[in-house]
């Protein structure tokens, strides 16, 4: 079974609650937007322990920025259509979007091609309301967005 955790941001603003999301970077999504959105999140082996500290890894992998302190909020696990499981906590920071450095990964494109070319894991990050954001984000993982809302009414 393939696991992944994550950090999902979020903040106050007088427009509401927002959340902190990236839209997944390659060629697979540079012209999708729905379903195209991710928490920041990665791949972690399983039976690895704590998956938070995997969270805290791979938020610093997928943005190029420590993971800021603050009370964790478990969001809990889904899993995704693909099979992965996916383990989320909630962290009330604000991040600049601008000062994002997202990590890379190499795979051969086009396909059958033989060149190898390298894409940023996520390609843009951005904050966004609770309603867009369940419009953007990978269908399962709006049950995170449901979760957070729960908590921080």
């Amino acid at each position: 079974m393939r696991t992944s955790a994550g950090l999902l941001l979020f903040r106050h603003t007088d427009d509401g609650l927002q959340v902190l999301l990236g839209h997944m970077g390659g060629p697979f999504f540079a012209r999708r937007d729905a379903g195209a959105w991710t928490v920041p999140k990665g791949e972690y082996v399983a039976g690895e322990e704590p998956a938070w500290d995997a969270a805290r890894r791979e938020f610093q992998e997928e943005l190029g920025l420590p993971p800021p302190d603050g009370e964790a909020v478990p969001l809990g696990e889904v899993r995704q259509t693909n099979g992965k499981v996916v383990t989320v906590w909630a962290i009330e920071a604000d991040l600049d979007p601008a000062t994002v450095v997202p990590g890379t990964f190499r795979m051969e494109w086009p396909p059958k091609s033989g060149r190898e070319q390298e894409f940023p894991e996520l390609d843009r990050v951005e904050w966004f309301g609770l309603d867009r954001a369940r419009d953007v984000i990978v269908r399962a993982q709006a049950t995170f967005l449901d979760r957070l809302a729960e908590h921080s009414p």
